[in-house]
Formats: C-alpha cells, structure tokens, sequence
C-alpha cells in the first residue's frame, strides 16, 4: 500500500526557471507529490514538489494595474496614485527613479561612510550635516552656480537621451569621445569602468538597492531632525543601551 511521505528529507525542491519567474506566466502554487511505495520489491522514489511565486503583485491579492505588467525592471504593479498610467509618463518615471536611486546611493555612503571613519579615527572630517558650514576655495552660493550650470547641462543631455536615444552620443566639444550603442539610463562606456553587464537581475538589485538609499536618506534627514546626531552616532548610542535608547523614548522626550 502506499503512503505519501511527509518527512521533509524526502522532498526535494526544484526552484523554477527565471523566465517563468520573472514573467510570472503562473500565479498558482502547483504542487506534484510522488507516493512512496511499502512493498518489498520497490525502490522509493524520492518525492518532489515546485512552489513558483507570481511576479507583479506588491500586495498579495491586490490585482496590478494593466499598465504594469512586471516587465520592466522592479515593476512589482505598486502605483496607488495612477502616475504611471500614461507611457509617456512612465517612461519618464522609470530613469528619474532610475537616477534618484543612484545619488541616493552616492549619498547615503557619503553621510554615512565619513562618520564612519572619522569616529573609529581613520580621517576627521565634519558630519554631513555641517559640511556647508566649511570654509572651501569659493563662497557657498559660487558654488551652486557652478553647480547649478553643471548639473542643467547634464540633465538636459540626460532628457534629449530620453526623448531621442542615442543623439548625446558623441561629445559636442571633444568629437574623438563618444559612447557605444547603449540602452537608456546604462550608457556605458566609461560610465561602467568594470564593464557589468546590464542584465535584468543586475537592473532589478540596483532598482532595489536605489529604493532603499532613497528611504535610508530619507531616515537620515529626519533622524538628525530629531535627535540632531548623524546615523552612526545614534546606532552607538542604540548599541550601548537598546532598552532605553530607542525611538520610543526619543519620541517622548
């Protein structure tokens, strides 16, 4: 007679392709059990089920929208707003975050990393949060003119990209620099030093790796708001009492 087995040894799980994953062509749990045979004469076979998850859903239940149909890199259907609703619209969307993400990314090591340092001794600079108040080789309104014009110059390349992929190509004031056949939002070249390839799954870690420095820059301007010390100073001052220094008694005092 035989038995299902329900010993976990017994199981073994096969993980589904990435294409079926990441098309999410199957929203269902689809399950196949072998039985295991207890006559003497049979060998047992070992058991094997497939557990595949539908890409799409941010909430599981809640249906995407149709214009989110989880092709694109990150696309998890969560737009509450409708703001992607227009093509137009979401093709903007999709290299602002795409680039939002990136200076997040700068940033967040840029607030975090010189504390870092400057508290276990290896440099001394200020916290970010006093860096504007140095004294630099211009005043600090020379500095965002320059900065201004810097980065206007290279957003409106970055929006003729987007409007026309491939007219920013070639350098307008040097010609012997330009850049190779690439996709908008990875220009390559030597914008990519170490040559990655830009693969779905690199795009989807850099997604959500931009997502959460945008949150984590978020936490640290609201953080030093409220407890005027950067982000390392107050997981040390976390670290050294987690009963008592924590949010709760921040928030109460």
């Amino acid at each position: 007679m035989a038995t299902v087995a329900t010993q976990a040894s017994l199981a073994v799980i096969r993980p589904c392709s990435r294409s079926r994953f990441l098309s999410g062509s199957s929203g269902k749990l689809p399950r196949d059990f072998s039985a295991l045979s207890r006559t003497p004469s049979s060998t047992r076979s070992l058991g094997a089920f497939r557990v595949e998850a539908k890409k799409g859903e941010w909430l599981p239940g809640l249906a995407s929208p149709s214009y989110l149909n989880g092709s694109l890199p990150g696309d998890n259907g969560f737009d509450p707003l409708g703001l992607a609703e227009d093509p137009e619209n979401l093709r903007w969307f999709v290299q602002a975050e795409l680039v939002n993400g990136r200076w997040a990314m700068l940033g967040v090591a840029g607030m975090l990393l010189p504390e870092v340092f400057t508290k276990i001794g290896v440099i001394n600079v200020p916290e970010w949060y006093d860096a504007g108040k140095q004294e630099y080789f211009a005043s600090s309104s020379t500095l965002f003119v320059i900065e201004f014009i810097l980065f206007h110059y290279v957003e409106i390349r970055r929006w003729q990209d987007i409007k026309n992929p491939g007219s920013v190509n070639q350098d307008p004031i040097f010609k012997s620099y330009s850049l190779p056949p690439n996709e908008v939002g990875y220009p390559g070249g030597i914008f990519n030093p170490l040559n990655f390839a830009p693969t779905l799954e690199a795009k989807e870690k850099e997604i959500a790796n931009g997502r959460l420095a945008m949150l984590a820059f978020l936490g640290f301007v609201i953080q030093h708001n409220i407890t005027g010390k950067g982000p390392f100073e107050n997981l040390l001052q976390h670290l050294s009492d987690p009963w008592h220094n924590t949010i709760i008694q921040t928030l109460s005092s």
